[in-house]
């Protein structure tokens, strides 16, 4: 048997590194057939049981395992975040609501000048505009990347803003006293760029979802936004019936705009 090595110069926690490893080996589809049980890894890596067990409470609070007391863990369904179509809905509570802890990476927050985005938002092609780009996470795994402009006259105490792990728009609201009331979205599925695969740590061949949003107040547009996210951890659900047709409704406990991505 060959034992798998983990760093033990204390740079890491052993748990950690386990935790790290087990995704890497479950991404490459090692455990397709079988999840190995407690004491196959504590054998396999020459650590504790409870070195083991802390690394298989997280990959079963990011939804990758299913751990049930008495039984050996299995590899979990990819969790899927629902959002309803037509609504103006939360990313951020849709995550938190399908059971995984959410955060962001924030790629960048600056101000910048973009003709093409300024002309979409009715501003002069120099306006000054802020730009936010963020890595959105569901557990331990990219689900989102998104990318977003407001004018800088209106947006630029958002600069302050940590946007690890908060929305967007109740920074708005908070910061400049500004609240979307509308917005319009045009969504497609594409393949991302080799570059946006990799970041989203995408299956190779998987397609993702352009989401493209407008979002105005009082008739005023205020955002443009786009967001590439992972199909194959997203959905979009609607309703219909025989008497009413095709109707658009939010999915349970999303939140309104106001809270919103």
């Amino acid at each position: 048997m060959t034992v798998r090595r983990l760093d033990r110069s204390g740079g890491q926690p052993l748990w950690k590194q386990l935790q790290q490893d087990l995704v890497r080996r479950l991404r490459s589809g090692e455990f397709d057939a079988a999840f190995p049980g407690e004491l196959a890894l504590v054998e396999d890596y020459e650590v504790s049981r409870h070195t083991v067990r802390q690394a298989l409470g997280q990959l079963r609070s990011d939804g990758l395992i299913v751990a049930e007391r008495g039984r050996q863990p299995r590899v979990a369904a990819a969790p899927e975040i629902r959002q309803p179509m037509g609504a103006l809905y939360s990313l951020f509570s849709s995550v938190e609501a399908s059971g995984l802890s959410q955060h962001s990476v924030v790629r960048a927050l600056d101000i910048r000048a973009d003709g093409v985005i300024a002309a979409r938002l009715d501003l002069e092609a120099s306006s000054p505009l802020l730009y936010l780009e963020r890595l959105r996470y569901a557990g331990d795994e990219p689900l989102a990347l998104d990318r977003v402009w407001l004018p800088a006259s209106l947006a630029e105490p958002l600069l302050d803003a940590d946007f690890t792990h908060t929305s967007l728009y109740n920074e708005l609201s908070v910061r400049t006293g500004l609240s979307l009331d509308h917005g319009r979205e045009d969504i497609r599925a594409i393949n991302p760029t080799p570059a946006e695969r990799v970041l989203l740590h995408c299956p190779a061949n998987a397609a993702v979802f352009s989401i493209i949003r407008q979002g105005t107040t009082q008739n005023r547009p205020v955002e443009w936004r786009h967001t590439v996210v992972r199909g194959d951890r997203f959905a979009l659900s609607a309703e219909f019936s025989a008497n009413t047709g095709y109707r658009l409704t939010p999915a349970p406990r999303t939140t309104a705009l106001a809270q919103g991505w």
